[in-house]
Formats: structure tokens, C-alpha cells, sequence
């Protein structure tokens, strides 16, 4: 089969495809001869701008929280790069997203309760609409109230609650996927996992594209050979596509309930699936199949960035494993499942933080990557982020206008709980905000854009 190169321009889908029969030989041999063309793609030397250093595109939407976390009636506060949120799901309704922060001194807006369609902060009493704007003062009336605070688009799907950090006018252009792994699939039982990982997002793509480091996992899945078969490249997208073959140790109870049977290390077993990972960007997905068989096992996994440097991230995953035939079977043993994802899990998240613990000790990014399909990554993630700076999500609070002046406004009216006050309204009070820097710049410039503790958070499902 002929081999396919890369080339220098990404603006179209660029493939490299290896004979599965000399897969390894040729993966080895391209390896190689093009050592010194990784070395000289890679973002850090070709630009001399850190990865770790480049932020995630706002302009995207963002996993924050888990359906389940926010029950009706209540508040709960998220994060997004350093930029509080408090989601609130009212006594009716769609749930809605509010900088979390009070407009009048700052207190965080999720520490305080759900009034119908409005939250009010626990301090003072003001009370905030799902548009944002301050619909009631308690000791003030309503002649003229404060202006509000920023909100953010929102959606909920497949059992996750998503906002948009970046420009809101952007939101109903940007696609999500219809459906996450197989959630919404009979045929599949689904798992929801999701952790805080003290890396920089980037740590997180590699690892999961890289499954040369199946040599870490060889306690819990025996020693596995992996087999590169080629990649893809397209804008936003990088795919690399794998096969196994035990060559000694046992088959763990976890993979033969993703396989559905028992296999031994016998070459009859050898390469016979194959597993195809993406980033598309901001998003990665994983799946295992056999020829044009359903696929055995669909994971769909996000890295939302919590603190300002991006330095940390709180993963949300959705692993979908197809049903054997036996009704029930795969039901009575998900805690074994659970348990062993678990644990390779918690070896991926170990590692992940000692890159970013010598990451942090040495200042930078000094590593030295030789693996084609990851320096097609680490370009991706340098193309597709934000420049330090130019990543500050959204716009500045809209000024608050009478309740009649739009439906939101009537709708907020509404929504304001009863004043206890009917003193007089002083003249407007303005409750300002720092306005973020434009976006016009924040993507790297030239063809090639510059690139640049740890715990559980959720129950095992």
C-alpha cells in the first residue's frame, strides 16, 4: 500500500495510511527519516512559543457542570478560566448562567437562593434575571435599580450543562454534537465520569492520542503492542487510528466486558480492532470497532479549563460500551467496569500532573516529541488557541433598562420577587466592569499560528 506524506499546509485533509501488515516496520522507518522535520514542526522550536502557554478558544461551548448537580430550585458555582459562573435552574424553566458575582459587592451570587425565575444574592437581597439585569433592590424600590451582571449562552444535553465564555453573538452559529458517544442509545449503557487534573489541557490531548504509552498501563491491561496505522489531519481535526496484540499477561475482566468475550494473547485475537482517536477541536473522542461493526466502546471527553492560566482543567467524560447479548449481563457486572476504567483513569491522571509538575519546575516546555501524529496535535491545539491576553471571554454587562422595554424585560419583571421597601429609588447606581480586550487579535499570527491538587469531583456512574 502506498504511504502517504504530510505537507506543510493544513488548509486541506492530509492522510498518512501504513500497510497494517508492516505497520510497525514502516511507522518505525517514516519515524526516522523525518526525525528532524518533527523536531522542526514542533510549536515550541518553530515559533519559540510555550504550548502550555497557549489558552483554550472561548469562542466554543464548554462542559461546567453535570445535569445532575444542579437540582430545581437551586444554585451551584462553576468556573471557566478563572471566570466565576453561577448556574441557576429556577422553579420553571431552562436553567440559566450569571457571572458569579454580585453587581453591589461582589459576593459570589451561588451562595445565595433561587426566588421563581430570579437568584438572589445573600447579602443584600438583590435579585437577578436570567437576562442579567438587577430586577429588584430590596430596601430601594423599583423606580431605577443597578445595572446587572454578564450572562452566558447555555445549553443542556446528554445529562451536562454547557455555557459559551467567548462571544455570545457567535453562540447559535457554533455547532455541538448531536449526541455524545452513544448516550442516547439503547443498544449502549453509558458511564459519566469527570475529575479536576491539575495539567494544562494540552497534557490531556496527548495522552489520550498517544497510545505508545500503553507500556503504563501494562499492571492493569497485561503488555499490549500497539500498532500505528496512519492519521488524518484536516482544519480543526487530528485522527490517529491504532490495533492492538497482547503479547503476554491476561485479559483484564474490564476489557472483556468492553469486548464482550474472552481473549487470550493468541495471534487469533491480534489486531483485529481498530481504535480511532480525534481531536476535534476543542473536543476528543475515542472509538474501538471491528470492520464496519458497530463500534464496541464510544468515549467522548472534554477539558474545561478552571483556573486563569489554564494550568488546570475539570474533565467531563461520557464512555458508551455496547450491550452483549445477554440482557442484563453487562447491568450486574458495571461495577467491575467502573472499577477498572477507574483505575487506568487514575494512572492517566498521575502522569499527566508529574508533565505539568516538571512543566512548572522547569520553567517551560522542554519536551522532545518525535511522534508525527502528536506534533500534528500540539500544531493543532497552537492553531486552533488564543494568545495569554486576548483570551478573556465575552463582553461587558448590558445596562439595565425598564422591564417593558423587551420581553426579557417583562419576563425579569416578573420574575422579581416582592420588595420590602417602598422608599424611594436614589439616581442610577452603575455597577462597572473591566472591559476585556478585544478578540479581534487573539488568534497567533502568520500562517502557522504561534503555538505555544488533583481530586474526585463525581461519583463513579
Amino acid at each position: 500500500m502506498d504511504q502517504f506524506l504530510p505537507t506543510e499546509s493544513h488548509s486541506e485533509s492530509v492522510e498518512v495510511c501504513l500497510d497494517p501488515a508492516n505497520a510497525a516496520t514502516d511507522s518505525k522507518t517514516s519515524t526516522d527519516a523525518s526525525d528532524a522535520e518533527n523536531r522542526s514542526v514542533s510549536p515550541n522550536s518553530a515559533s519559540g512559543q510555550d504550548l502550555r502557554r497557549i489558552h483554550c478558544d472561548p469562542d466554543f461551548w464548554y462542559p461546567v457542570a453535570w445535569s445532575r448537580e444542579l437540582r430545581r430550585g437551586k444554585v451551584i458555582a462553576t468556573r471557566y478560566a478563572g471566570h466565576p459562573i453561577a448556574l441557576v435552574r429556577p422553579d420553571e424553566g431552562p436553567v440559566f448562567a450569571l457571572e458569579d458575582r454580585c453587581a453591589h459587592r461582589q459576593v459570589p451570587l451561588s451562595k445565595g437562593r433561587v426566588c421563581g425565575q430570579s437568584v438572589q444574592c445573600c447579602y443584600h437581597g438583590w435579585a437577578y434575571g436570567r437576562s442579567g439585569r438587577c430586577i429588584d433592590v430590596p430596601y430601594l424600590g423599583k423606580g431605577k435599580l443597578p445595572n446587572g451582571v454578564r450572562t452566558y449562552p447555555v445549553r443542556e444535553q446528554d445529562g451536562l450543562i454547557f455555557v459559551f465564555p467567548g462571544d455570545p453573538e457567535k453562540a447559535a452559529a457554533t455547532p455541538l454534537r448531536r449526541e455524545l458517544a452513544q448516550s442516547n442509545n439503547a443498544a449502549y449503557k453509558t458511564r459519566r465520569f469527570g475529575r479536576h487534573v491539575a495539567c494544562h489541557y494540552s497534557f490531556m490531548h496527548e495522552n489520550l492520542m498517544d497510545m505508545n504509552h500503553q507500556f503504563m498501563h501494562m499492571k492493569q491491561m497485561g503488555q499490549m503492542r500497539p500498532r500505528f496505522l496512519g492519521q488524518k489531519r484536516e482544519p480543526g481535526l487530528v485522527e490517529a487510528r491504532y490495533s492492538f496484540a497482547r503479547t503476554s499477561g491476561k485479559q483484564p475482566l474490564g476489557e472483556a466486558l468492553i469486548f464482550g468475550e474472552r481473549r487470550d494473547a493468541s495471534a487469533k485475537y491480534a489486531d483485529r480492532d481498530v481504535m480511532t482517536i480525534r481531536t476535534e477541536y476543542p473536543f476528543q473522542t475515542l472509538r474501538i470497532q471491528t470492520g464496519d461493526e458497530a463500534p464496541v466502546m464510544d468515549l467522548w471527553i472534554a477539558y474545561t479549563p478552571q483556573d486563569a492560566d489554564q494550568l488546570t482543567n475539570r474533565t467531563f467524560g461520557l464512555l458508551s460500551v455496547k450491550k452483549p447479548g445477554v440482557p442484563g449481563l453487562l447491568d450486574l457486572a458495571w461495577p467491575f467496569l467502573v472499577a477498572f476504567t477507574e483505575r487506568i483513569f487514575a494512572e492517566d491522571r498521575e502522569i499527566v500532573e508529574l508533565e505539568q509538575k516538571a512543566w512548572n519546575e522547569l520553567g517551560g516546555d522542554h519536551n522532545q516529541e518525535v511522534f508525527p501524529v502528536i506534533n500534528a496535535l500540539r500544531s493543532l491545539l497552537a492553531e486552533c488557541g488564543v494568545q495569554p491576553g486576548a483570551s478573556t471571554p465575552g463582553s461587558s454587562p448590558q445596562e439595565a433598562s425598564p422591564p417593558s422595554s423587551s420581553s426579557q424585560g417583562r419576563e425579569d419583571a416578573a420574575a422579581a420577587p416582592v420588595s420590602r421597601s417602598d422608599a424611594p429609588a436614589p439616581e442610577n447606581v452603575t455597577a462597572t466592569r473591566a472591559k476585556p480586550e478585544s478578540r479581534s487579535s487573539k488568534r497567533a499570527p502568520s500562517a502557522k499560528r504561534k503555538a505555544g491538587a488533583a481530586k474526585p469531583d463525581d461519583k463513579p456512574t
